[in-house]
């Protein structure tokens, strides 16, 4: 009788340690979500100034991100000196003309960048964007905020794309040496 005690009181103790270790494990992945929370406080305003530069545009490129959907302009010379103003539209117009682009999404960003997509001294294209198509080598399907891309053209120094977007989410604009960075967060909330 006395070993059958010895044995519930061991399998007891056991159970009671198994549960502890399983619910110290269950709290490791609450611990890790909480460090890391996504970046917020963007706000989804206009952002920027003069956008007219000199240095050609050579690529637009997009990647994913944990807690954003990212866009860098790439400028080579431009340093860190190039314009730009991104902003909410409701609808793409292109700068020169007024012609109307549509673009798809939730929300539109009517982004402009302080580099023509052509040589300003020969006129020879750098960048082989066409107005009211979607940007070459850019794929957005798949991405969880970006929904359409759409280049509007190149004039007066400046390069005008449309970026849209599942809904009008926070977003800011890095500048950094020879490029441009948008990054538009995936939720208001800071959450993955």
């Amino acid at each position: 009788m006395r070993r059958i005690g010895a044995v519930i009181a061991a399998l007891v103790l056991a159970g009671t340690g198994l549960a502890t270790a399983s619910s110290t494990a269950g709290a490791a992945p609450a611990a890790t979500a909480r460090a890391t929370a996504c970046p917020t406080g963007w706000g989804s305003g206009a952002k920027g100034g003069p956008t007219a530069g000199a240095v050609p545009l050579d690529d637009i490129r997009t990647g994913r991100h944990a807690c954003f959907d990212r866009m860098v302009f790439d400028v080579p010379g431009g340093g860190r000196s190039i314009g730009f103003s991104v902003r909410y539209v409701h609808r793409l117009h292109q700068t020169a003309s007024g012609r109307y682009i549509p673009v798809g999404g939730g929300a539109i960003l009517d982004v402009h960048i302080g580099a023509p997509s052509y040589d300003p001294e020969t006129g020879t294209p750098t960048y082989p964007g066409r107005v009211g198509h979607t940007l070459p080598g850019v794929n957005v399907s798949g991405y969880r905020t970006f929904r359409d891309t759409r280049f509007a053209g190149s004039f007066e120094g400046e390069t005008q794309i449309g970026l849209g977007v599942r809904a009008r989410l926070p977003f800011r604009v890095i500048q950094l040496p020879d490029r441009v960075v948008i990054d538009v967060a995936h939720n208001w909330t800071g959450s993955r």
